[in-house]
């Protein structure tokens, strides 16, 4: 038997089984082994330090839990412990403080802390990479599928917000998963999958309330799979609701609320709590084409050209060709409905009555429509809110391949054997995949700071006016430097840095253990400044405080500065 009937053998065609879960598999583990490789080199950002302090206070009542169950169960015990960071959900925080309590504090199985807390955002960002390959496998072909779960992987700023113990990589997941599920309980039927929707969405309600947006996608595209269908209904007086969705409506809140203690006690107080957190989050700073947002109205192309800015060129020019692609068949298939309408002898065209090219555009399209659309969403946290697109947006750009790959098997001549044909495929591929995966080992550890050729890079971000960071993550990479010049028991003015994240990083020998962290310039030996629009103040109060405009060190990524370090000069 060749390689080639082998290979076909364990993938036989039309059939995603049990190989395609290892193939699934195969890619989060090893995207797991990368984050893992490369987390050590990664600060700390401000939002980390509030969760790894809340994860922390969270592995208190898990120890209870596990050791007087009843006990944990009292709202005495809940509410000190719960009312940390509670203006979020608790499913990953949760996980952090699991992933600490056992696989740090007791089995040591991390030598950092950090790494612990990390871990749980680390394997549900990767499981992505899983569900894009069964995604796109299911929905067009095992070539879609492999190509946009790489195209996924391989797209800096995933690659860098997946490594974080935040919530952003892993509600991508959540979001795919309940995109996913809901499809396959459309096609498979069944209480089992329909019960699975509910839970799944209700875990993605309680990973982030990017959640809520959910049913923007799913209420549409069931309206319009059903219509045919609805339309006989609806003569007989009888509204159909799909059983996904019912169960997403009934379990998925429940799913909610029962993994949320804060919210078991005092529930719709604390839910209003919740609410109105979101709906009137305060705005941050950011900067954009040179000019700092600090209030609404936000600019309309902002999530367009970050779009364009970080995710590389040429999965998005595949983007364009898999989405075009779709369009002009079901463009086709809606005109040759048209035509059968009037003449009943031609043959009808076959749709997919699962509409899946609709599913995946409406799950791609949402998140980034709350941007372009509602002028009042605020931008500070950059491309990582409407990182849940990213998934649908690499299956598109995985059809894309195919499409390519196909024509270029038409073009090859005929005598061309099945070997070399499969050969050329995966250079094609390969010439697909080599510049994003360049860009992102070259973006690491200033993820923030990178942006693609096509923008120019680092520096064309930087001449374009575009973000170079937010968060104060950048410390960390600083501190070789501190480390060679600072003299003993330094104090250092750490600008951005949560304290929570300044102390992580003095345990774990991140930074030398004798520095000591000040909240001010004028209390401090050295003061760092991480360089945004709106900082331009602390530069100008650090001059007056060390007597110098003349930094002492300045940290770059190619050339462009993201750091300046000051220090005081001795008198």
């Amino acid at each position: 038997m060749s390689i080639i009937d082998r290979i076909d053998a364990w993938f036989p065609k039309g059939k995603i089984g049990k190989n395609d879960q290892l193939v699934g598999a195969g890619l989060m583990i090893g995207y797991v082994i990368w984050l893992l490789a490369t987390a050590r080199e990664l600060g700390f950002p401000r939002d980390e330090g509030f969760y790894f302090r809340a994860a922390g206070d969270y592995s208190r009542w898990f120890d209870l839990l596990f050791r007087e169950p009843k006990q944990a169960m009292l709202q005495s015990q809940i509410d000190p412990i719960w009312q940390e960071n509670h203006e979020h959900p608790s499913l990953m925080k949760g996980l952090f403080a699991l992933s600490w309590l056992k696989l740090y504090s007791q089995h040591k199985i991390f030598a950092d802390q950090s790494t612990a807390f990390r871990f749980p955002a680390m394997v549900l960002s990767s499981v992505s990479l899983w569900i894009t390959y069964l995604f796109g496998a299911r929905a067009y072909s095992r070539r879609a599928g492999l190509v946009g779960a790489m195209s996924l992987a391989l797209m800096p700023h995933v690659f860098f917000h997946s490594h974080l113990a935040c919530f952003d990589a892993p509600i991508m997941t959540m979001w795919l998963a309940s995109i996913y599920v809901y499809w396959r309980a459309r096609q498979e039927g069944g209480l089992g999958w329909a019960l699975l929707a509910g839970v799944v969405y209700g875990l993605t309600l309680e990973t982030k309330h990017n959640a809520w947006i959910l049913p923007a996608v799913f209420i549409p595209h069931a309206i319009i799979a059903g219509w045919g269908g609805t339309g006989r209904l609806l003569k007989r007086g009888v509204f159909p609701i799909p059983a996904s969705i019912l169960s997403m409506a009934i379990v998925g809140p429940l799913v909610f609320y029962w993994l949320w203690p804060w919210l078991w006690n005092d529930t719709f107080a604390r839910l209003q709590e919740y609410v109105n957190f979101h709906v009137n989050h305060v705005y941050y700073n950011i900067e954009y084409l040179h000019k700092n947002y600090f209030s609404a109205p936000s600019p309309r192309s902002y999530a367009p050209v970050m779009i364009l800015a970080t995710v590389p060129t040429i999965t998005l020019v595949l983007f364009v060709m898999g989405f075009g692609e779709r369009i002009k068949a079901n463009a086709l298939l809606i005109w040759n409905f048209a035509r059968r309408i009037k003449d009943k002898s031609l043959p009808k065209s076959k749709r997919d009555p699962h509409e899946t090219d609709l599913l995946l555009a409406l799950g791609l399209a949402a998140p980034i429509a709350v941007f372009v659309l509602l002028t009042k969403t605020p931008i500070f946290g950059g491309t990582k809110h409407w990182m849940t697109a990213y998934p649908l947006l690499a299956i598109f750009a995985g059809r894309g391949f195919e499409v390519v790959s196909d024509a270029m098997l038409r073009a090859l001549p005929k005598a061309v054997d099945e070997v070399r044909r499969r050969g050329a495929v995966l250079a094609l591929a390969a010439s697909a995949l080599i510049a994003p995966l360049a860009v992102t080992i070259h973006s690491h550890p200033f993820g923030l700071s990178a942006y693609v050729p096509f923008a120019g890079g680092t520096a064309g971000g930087a001449d374009l006016g575009l973000n170079r960071q937010f968060w104060g993550f950048t410390t960390e990479s600083v501190g070789p430097w501190l480390a060679a010049n600072a003299p003993p028991n330094a104090r250092v003015f750490i600008h951005d840095t949560a304290w929570d994240s300044w102390a992580r990083m003095i345990d774990e020998h991140r930074m030398r253990a004798d520095l000591r962290g000040t909240g001010s310039p004028s209390d401090a030996d050295f003061g760092l400044v991480h360089i945004e629009l709106h900082m331009n103040e602390v530069d100008y109060q650090s001059w007056v405080a060390f007597e110098t405009d003349e930094p002492a060190y300045v940290l770059t990524h190619d050339g462009v500065p993201i750091v300046t370090v000051y220090g005081r000069r001795p008198r």
